[in-house]
């Protein structure tokens, strides 16, 4: 018997009561613009404020009385929890730190304030990031194109409520994984940004020290011929579509080695580097080497490097929404020795694995350590219903 199984057969023999969120949680007051003097400003939370995966605030705009947009409306506390009810089956949420308390956030966000006397912030988060709590929100959510879903349905949802001295402990299990997992991302985070320094570093030729060729001088550009927008989960093939996800299909319209990028969504963010047979969006283009100039491993990692400053400059507005092919085909490469590209292919390979590679390095862990917190969480967080 672990400790958790004694302390519920000591504390609570019959069952845990569980209670709604509302009823656990207190109300949060809105402020009243009006009575707020001028030049006194806030830190805003709103819903781009609240990063997915780390599940903390990443960034905050300031605002005042003059300036406050009209969503900005409910004032936080720390140890507030946030949950987004805009497209909620993003599980977009937070814990308030210290550092915005009495600040200001939208009414894009569910607010609970634990009463502490019952439960304890960090029990309702872990609750929060559950997926039997994801799955009411799912259930729940209204609205086809931009779905929400209500604060009330969110008050509405039950939890187990067991004495606060086995919330202690729960959190205390739980929050070692959280721990670890927000140790590695940072990890992770560091070596992300060597590896773009050293590829950066590695791929960046002075303009002449070496031979340059415009893409359309060493490359076939083309699209695929699919609209479709299905993931077949037994296909065989790869489906690039217009994101960084790539699906599966069960034809194909390609049989070779090429470079990926989309013509619109992401542009110079998002590069795949393919060989074998594969199918195409059609708003996707496929770039295929003619030559043994350069090779495709080579093109992936310069592009992957270079492209988005090309892109930019071709710009004619702050943003770039979509590329065509005479943009692409003006994109120089440098012709450099097939030994030192291979050299340059090796190294960055042996990067990529440690920052990208979802079956090793740091994401491996992460995952791994991602699938034990919710195996406990759900174990933990499972309780017998009083009678």
């Amino acid at each position: 018997m672990n400790k958790i199984e004694r302390m519920l057969q000591e504390l609570c023999p019959e069952g845990v009561e569980y209670k709604k969120l509302g009823e656990v949680c207190g109300k949060v007051k809105n402020i009243k613009w009006k009575d707020i003097e001028e030049g006194r400003i806030f830190s805003y939370i709103d819903l781009t404020s609240v990063d997915t995966l780390t599940h903390s605030i990443n960034g905050t705009i300031t605002i005042s009385k003059g300036n406050a947009p009209s969503r900005a409306q409910q004032i936080v506390e720390e140890n507030d929890i946030l949950f987004g009810t805009t497209r909620p089956t993003l599980m977009r949420y937070c814990i308030i730190p210290k550092q915005y308390n009495e600040q200001i956030c939208s009414t894009g966000y569910c607010v609970l304030r634990p009463n502490s006397k019952l439960v304890l912030n960090r029990f309702v988060y872990h609750i929060i990031s559950s997926q039997n709590f994801e799955l009411y929100v799912g259930k729940h959510q209204q609205g086809a194109g931009y779905p929400s879903i209500t604060d009330q349905k969110i008050f509405d949802f039950e939890i187990p409520v067991p004495p606060l001295p086995i919330q202690e402990e729960i959190v205390r299990i739980l929050d070692h994984f959280t721990e670890l997992t927000a140790e590695l991302q940072a990890e992770l985070q560091a070596r992300q940004e060597q590896y773009e320094y050293y590829r950066n570093k590695l791929l960046t030729f002075d303009a002449g020290s070496v031979t340059w060729m415009k893409m359309n001088e060493i490359a076939e550009i083309g699209t695929g011929n699919s609209n479709r927008q299905d993931a077949i989960a037994d296909g065989a093939y790869p489906f690039f579509v217009r994101s960084k996800n790539v699906f599966n299909s069960n034809t194909y319209e390609f049989d070779e080695e090429a470079v990926i990028i989309p013509g619109e969504g992401g542009i110079g963010d998002i590069f795949h580097y393919v060989k074998g047979k594969y199918a195409l969006h059609q708003r996707v283009y496929r770039i295929h080497l003619l030559n043994d100039k350069v090779s495709a491993r080579f093109l992936y990692y310069y592009m992957s490097s270079q492209f988005k400053e090309f892109i930019m400059k071709k710009a004619v507005s702050a943003t770039v929404t979509s590329i065509r092919k005479p943009m692409i085909e003006k994109f120089e490469i440098p012709i450099i020795p097939l030994t030192e590209q291979q050299r340059i292919v090796s190294i960055l390979d042996k990067f990529e694995s440690l920052v990208n590679d979802l079956f090793q390095g740091l994401p491996a862990e992460i995952a791994a350590v991602q699938e034990q917190y919710e195996y406990y969480r759900n174990k933990l967080l499972t309780f017998k219903r009083i009678a």
